[in-house]
């Protein structure tokens, strides 16, 4: 995310300037909605399409390797080519994408698809907020952010329930096939209406950095995902972790030399930025990351419909939608360590309130953790954006938004692999367990390896008298344990940004309103 000089204004002229806002709101609730409104898709997916848990794993994956990958690169092309023709070719690519997502009749299909998605959306994401910046000045310029940073909040909080409601009135293939109108609307709208804009002093493109890093978070996430089906020991997932090894030192030396680096690695010398990007990779990788499996358990094992699933997700995100312009006021009379490890910490005291669930609960049974994760969030959000573009120098508050948002990105990809792969290994070993006390160790035996969420449910154990119970039962153990390591995870990391951040690290002034609106582009 680079920031503004040479524009063309004329387009932004006049009465239809605020044509320019609608077109970059509109691909920034696409982009958002497609974070939230898949995970109420997947038990549909999955049967349709015949999908593992893995395959399950990579839909969320792939969509955020391809926002984290190459967020900050094309941030860089933009200041080279233009900010206005990277975000019409990050939303043309989107709309494809999505037209490839909805046709698809393969696991592989999708979820290459949903890479290319997320590649896409890394391009409209990093010059969003540039492109407004540069359309319009003043007190429309606060307009124009402030009402950004509202579809940013509206798009997550209703995620959920639009997917729902596409699902149950036509099927999952609509969640993607929506995209395609609302797309071309969004491409008319930006040609005509969107001023261009360069800067023609920007980093410039790092290609070594961009493709050792997206290499390397490829290889890390597939090691985690294919870990327990491949086994943690074989020669294959050994080699990707230390082929990720390698290319994540490699990219640390290409930072380091390149004048052109995509991570500015200055920016960590500052104390109160390393706690805030801790705070975004934790907020990301402890709850958004859990949303998937929430969504597995209330669908799969409760038997609720998308819609139902959906409408249950709604305190959370609703709190958080109203919680968040309210702590973006408190931000000038508050500290700022006060505000972003309070709200991780409730983060991390709702993960802790959600391990009551058992094979006997109901959604209920999570609702006080959707409730007070929901303030959490609500809290988080704006001192995130607001601590980590304010302990910077402005001319480096782009690369500082990034870096911010690249690393809630990666957190989310990161933590649906690890608790995913944490999670199988649990529910097949609970549900073994099951299966041996209730018929006997030659029928535990017929369980397949791998994928126990999805085969435990479908599979042979569902046949058996009390499957349903037991299935129930290994599921919720699993969701206890990745629960309560989530949130010890997420109270540490609010103890360790809350010691970090400091007043005196703002450059210029105290922690105000953020210059910039939190995103989740990664749901979150």
């Amino acid at each position: 995310m680079s920031q503004p000089a040479a524009v063309e204004p004329a387009a932004a002229e006049g009465q239809w300037k605020w044509w320019t806002l609608v077109a970059v709101c509109i691909a920034t609730l696409m982009l958002l909605l497609d974070v939230t409104i898949v995970n109420v898709a997947l038990p549909d997916i999955s049967r349709d399409l015949g999908s593992s848990f893995a395959d399950l794993q990579w839909v969320i994956d792939a969509y955020a390797l391809g926002l984290a990958a190459l967020l900050l690169t094309w941030g860089g092309i933009s200041d080279q080519i233009g900010r206005k023709r990277v975000f019409m070719l990050g939303l043309a690519g989107f709309t494809i994408a999505s037209g490839l997502c909805a046709s698809a009749t393969t696991p592989l299909w999708l979820n290459i698809a949903r890479g290319l998605q997320g590649m896409g959306g890394a391009a409209m994401f990093a010059t969003a907020l540039a492109l407004l910046a540069s359309a319009y000045d003043g007190k429309d310029r606060g307009t124009a952010i402030g009402l950004w940073g509202a579809t940013i909040g509206a798009g997550v909080a209703v995620g959920p329930l639009i997917g729902g409601i596409l699902i149950e009135v036509a099927s999952w293939h609509w969640i993607f096939l929506v995209n395609i109108p609302i797309g071309l609307i969004g491409l008319v709208l930006s040609q005509r209406y969107v001023p261009e804009s360069k800067n023609p002093f920007g980093r410039g493109i790092d290609v070594p950095g961009a493709l050792s890093f997206s290499l390397a978070l490829f290889l890390l996430i597939f090691a985690i995902v294919r870990g327990n089906a491949e086994g943690w020991g074989s020669g294959l997932i050994v080699g990707c972790f230390v082929g990720a090894a390698v290319l994540l030192a490699a990219f640390f030396v290409v930072q380091v030399r390149s004048p052109k680096a995509m991570f500015d690695l200055g920016l960590f010398r500052n104390r109160s930025f390393v706690g805030v990007s801790l705070a975004a990779f934790a907020l990301s990788s402890a709850m958004f990351a859990l949303f998937l499996y929430i969504t597995l358990w209330i669908q799969n094992g409760l038997r609720y419909s998308p819609l139902e699933a959906g409408l249950r997700f709604l305190p959370s995100t609703l709190l958080s939608f109203f919680v968040a312009p309210i702590a973006g006021k408190l931000s000038a009379k508050v500290a700022p360590n006060v505000i972003l490890g309070g709200g991780l910490g409730l983060v991390g005291i709702a993960l802790l309130l959600m391990t009551r669930v058992d094979g006997d609960s109901d959604w209920t049974a999570l609702l006080p953790g959707l409730i007070v994760g929901g303030i959490g969030i609500g809290a988080t959000n704006p001192a995130l954006a607001s601590i980590a573009v304010g302990v910077v120098d402005v001319r480096r508050s782009g690369m500082a938004s990034g870096i911010n948002s690249t690393f809630r990105q990666v957190g989310i990809a990161m933590g649906t692999a690890i608790w995913g792969a944490w999670m199988a290994s649990l529910v097949e070993s609970s549900a073994r367990d099951s299966v041996t006390a209730s018929a006997g160790a030659a029928v535990a035996a017929k369980l397949p390896d791998g994928d126990a969420l999805t085969q435990a449910q479908a599979g042979l154990i569902d046949k058996l008298p009390g499957g349903q119970a037991m299935y129930l039962d290994a599921y919720t153990s699993g969701l206890q344990t990745v629960f309560l390591a989530a949130g010890i995870f997420a109270l540490v990391s609010a103890a360790i940004a809350f010691a970090l951040v400091r007043r005196s690290d703002f450059v210029g002034q105290p922690a105000a309103a953020p210059p910039e609106p939190a995103a989740e582009p990664a749901t979150a």
